[in-house]
């Protein structure tokens, strides 16, 4: 097998790289492999932008709950309306 084939791969293979390189289980040879592929693949950057994106959003929540009381108060408002 040429040097080529062995450095250059497919789509599904780069997005793969990509998911282990999320979770930093990815090999210094994946790395090179998949950075070779974004170089020229459009839409595996997208994925790998979004991929990014995604792992920022979860380990940093924003997200604000409903107390349980106004939970509950929603809950006796709804039984309430569709008792009627």
């Amino acid at each position: 097998m040429s040097i080529l084939k062995k450095i250059f791969v497919s789509c599904p293979e780069a997005n793969h790289f990509c998911d282990k390189n999320q979770y930093k289980e990815a090999s210094l040879l994946d790395k090179i492999k998949l950075n070779l592929h974004l170089i020229y693949c459009r839409a595996c950057r997208k994925y790998s932008a979004n991929n990014g994106k995604l792992t920022k959003l979860i380990k940093n929540p924003k997200v604000k709950s409903i107390p349980i009381s106004d939970k509950e108060l929603m809950k006796e408002l709804l039984r309430k309306k569709m008792s009627e």
